[in-house]
């Protein structure tokens, strides 16, 4: 493998190579592949270098080419390898042309699969996946591997795959942006669920679930898949698994797999031969929807880490953060940052998570996906619903027309932006009550990302 990584380094002498966009990823492959001699063109939307802020003098160091402005994909044109960044769409005409005309279109984590020296476990899903990845990363750590995390959480890993040895794990949260491109497969492949999502970046849903199963196309039969038994998509999966499909669920039991047992104790099963692992109520991450994440984890690692090390994990990792987060309490009431829930399935799950009816800010971006299901879920858990953002209307719209709305006695409110919605709440607040951004949808309405959104929400909070 290390004479596949030096190759892999010496074939991009010359090469030329154009990269889209400057995402985090990205900005460490430049560097990288500017110090092998590549010969680089950035294309980007922004109309000049002092566009990038802070990277613009990183930038400025490198020898590259820029293609920038409105026509910034007509830098495609006579490359020999592209770098998509995840979020780009792979059928894009542009990108569509540069690969009928012979450029290898490839990203930093296909790559990365090729050159990787050692084990590889993978997680996917419409909710969940970066929960999930962070408590495998988590449970193997403690197991005492050298854990590499990276995809959509950590850092990019192809610059430092010539670091990496081969007892070390990677392990990696994928996306179906990322997945809808790839030719390999991890060893350990995880699939929490797959609900609508990323409806405006797929020309439908098929294409969703297809670009989800690539995490297990390509597996060899000595792989492992760990497939969500209660969503139907994932259960369906079953059919393209080539090495040994284990299931997880707390609705039911399995005979092979992590599941939640009548007496609350978090279980793994091989065929049929039950061990337990941590009762629920030592577990600290809150939410029914954390037990199938915790179940997913331990079946992934299941072989690789002791269950008492599990279960010390499971007892200890309060969460990642915008998920269910806590901000702080004040005058007796609870504030929760949930900005990751950026789809209704997401917000659902949250909503579970409490026995009490909440103070919910929602609303952002649209995904085009369909509100009516969160819609009863709102009236039965929520008090003071205020919205803010593009979907505001449409998600108002639908709860307006669920049934039992007119009863529920459910206050709709209209913020204009985040300040103003958290005012609003802490008006509507009593002592006792709880008070969590639950957006059900993205946030570039108003911010870059998920993150920014719940950062500024956290200034706002911490600042009453």
């Amino acid at each position: 493998m290390e004479k596949q990584i030096e190759d892999f380094y010496r074939s991009l002498r010359g090469r030329r190579v154009a990269f889209i966009g400057t995402g985090v990823t990205n900005q460490q492959c430049i560097e990288l592949f500017a110090r092998c001699g590549a010969q680089i063109t950035l294309c980007d939307k922004k109309p000049d270098i002092d566009a990038f802020g802070p990277y613009a003098q990183a930038l400025r160091k490198l020898d590259i080419r820029f293609s920038l402005g409105e026509h910034y994909l007509d830098g495609l044109a006579g490359q020999e390898m592209i770098m998509r960044t995840p979020g780009f769409e792979y059928y894009t005409p542009e990108l569509v042309a540069a690969r009928e005309a012979g450029a290898e279109v490839t990203s930093e984590m296909e790559l990365f699969f090729r050159l990787c020296p050692c084990k590889i476990v993978a997680v996917t899903g419409s909710d969940g996946k970066t929960t999930t990845t962070t408590l495998i990363a988590k449970i193997l750590e403690a197991a005492g591997y050298t854990v590499h995390l990276g995809g959509n959480l950590g850092r990019a890993l192809l610059p430092v795959v010539d670091a990496i040895a081969a007892t070390d794990v990677a392990v990696v949260e994928l996306s179906s942006f990322q997945l809808i491109s790839m030719r390999q497969s991890p060893e350990v492949a995880v699939v929490t669920n797959v609900t609508p999502n990323h409806l405006d970046h797929h020309k439908d849903m098929q294409e969703y679930i297809d670009a989800k199963r690539n995490i297990l196309l390509y597996q060899k039969p000595g792989g492992k898949a760990v497939l969500g038994y209660a969503n139907e998509v994932t259960r369906a999966m079953a059919a393209d698994v080539k090495g040994s499909c284990r299931w997880f669920t707390r609705k039911s039991v399995v005979e092979n797999g992590g599941f939640l047992r009548a007496d609350g104790m978090l279980c793994m099963a091989e065929n049929g031969r039950v061990t337990p692992i941590v009762r629920r109520e030592d577990v600290a991450l809150r939410g029914e929807h954390n037990l199938e994440n915790l179940l997913a984890a331990f079946t992934a690692v299941w072989g690789m880490a002791e269950v008492s090390t599990m279960a010390a994990v499971a007892k200890s990792f309060a969460g990642v953060e915008h998920r269910i987060e806590p901000v702080r309490t004040l005058n007796g009431v609870q504030w929760f940052n949930d900005s990751i829930a950026t789809s209704p399935t997401r917000v659902i799950a949250g909503l579970r998570a409490f026995d009490q009816k909440l103070i919910i800010i929602a609303g952002g971006s649209d995904k085009g996906i369909s509100f009516a299901p969160l819609a009863p879920e709102l009236i039965a858990h929520v008090k003071t619903l205020i919205l803010t953002g593009a979907t505001a209307q449409k998600i108002e719209d639908a709860v307006k027309a669920a049934p039992g709305f007119a009863e529920s006695g459910l206050v709709i409110l209209r913020a204009a932006d985040m300040p103003q919605a958290v005012e609003m709440a802490r008006a509507a607040a009593q002592p006792g009550d709880i008070v969590s951004l639950s957006p059900a949808c993205a946030s570039f309405d108003s911010y870059p990302n998920f993150e920014a959104r719940g950062r500024h929400y956290k200034e706002l909070v911490n600042a009453l």
